[in-house]
């Protein structure tokens, strides 16, 4: 089994509300996870977009491209269209040796709307999942054909949020479509992320290591506040410090044959949460929750 440990850089600057971190300078974010013990960065709104550029600043940071996010649009687009918009960052992804692609479908989202309530997202009827699956597996058959594979993340405020969701994304697409499974988004949205990588653990290709402040998230879903206001308010932190049972899920992750990255994402406030050192706490939980399930680590 070869995993191994990386980063979003959402600790230090934020995609969803780009005020936060917004002086946070790249070059900050790179040494600072290379310096908590990360092996690789996934993509963010400061990362250059193309090969060139961004390949000798990882590498001169001695860092590896994890993979990134791409904002899916099947209910706009053709099959045909979506391939054509997804190229540049397949390109990209694979020029610089990642392996899959962060896709997530964010026709009529709002995590991204601080004044919307995420009782107000997106949702699709049964007969809706059938066509949109068989949109969705054919974009994942063709990133297939070009040596890369789809890890589809769901999202609060996103039509996959829930563990039902999953379920039903999982039913109505081909093995082509692999599952990002982010601890976070799904304790967040109620659902168990040890009974759902049992039971998507032959399709799990990628993890989000994120955790939750129970005591935030329940204020949060008392109040029926926005998804990013609950990021303000500090729903999210580093795995460890919060209510997700990650020993027992890297039990699960020891018994499958699960070869990837376990990335920490949490979203936080960093002129609150101070980015390096949350990011060192998150590298040194993930490595002993690693150790204690006899998990061997690639560097």
């Amino acid at each position: 089994m070869s995993i191994q440990l990386g980063i979003n850089p959402l600790t230090w600057t934020n995609d969803d509300l780009p005020s936060l971190g917004a002086e946070t300078p790249l070059e900050v974010c790179l040494s600072e996870g290379k310096q908590a013990g990360f092996s690789g960065f996934e993509l963010g709104n400061k990362f250059p977009r193309t090969p060139e550029l961004l390949g000798p600043i990882l590498n001169n940071h001695n860092l590896k491209l994890v993979s990134g996010w791409f904002s899916g649009q099947l209910f706009e687009r053709s099959v045909e269209e979506e391939i054509e918009a997804l190229k540049p960052h397949l390109y990209l992804l694979k020029m610089l040796g990642a392996k899959v692609i962060v896709y997530c479908e964010v026709d009529r989202c709002i995590h991204g709307d601080q004044q919307t309530s995420l009782l107000q997202r997106p949702t699709l009827k049964l007969q809706q999942w059938a066509e949109y699956g068989e949109k969705l597996s054919q974009v994942a058959d063709y990133c297939v054909e070009q040596g890369m594979k789809i890890a589809y993340h769901h999202h609060m405020g996103t039509i996959v949020q829930t563990e039902q969701e999953i379920d039903l994304l999982m039913q109505h697409t081909s093995d082509s479509v692999g599952l990002l499974l982010d601890t976070g988004h799904l304790t967040y949205a109620g659902g168990n992320p040890i009974k759902v990588f049992e039971k998507y653990s032959h399709r799990v290709n990628h993890i989000h290591c994120k955790d939750i402040r129970a005591n935030v998230l329940k204020d949060t879903l008392n109040r029926n506040i926005s998804f990013l206001d609950s990021v303000l308010n500090g729903v999210f932190t580093v795995p460890g410090d919060g209510c997700v049972n990650y020993p027992s899920l890297f039990e699960k992750i020891k018994q499958s044959n699960y070869q990837g990255w376990l990335v920490v994402e949490a979203e936080q406030d960093p002129s609150i949460y101070t980015p390096l050192k949350y990011a060192t706490l998150g590298n040194t939980n993930l490595r002993k929750f690693c150790a204690d399930a006899g998990i061997e680590l690639s560097e």
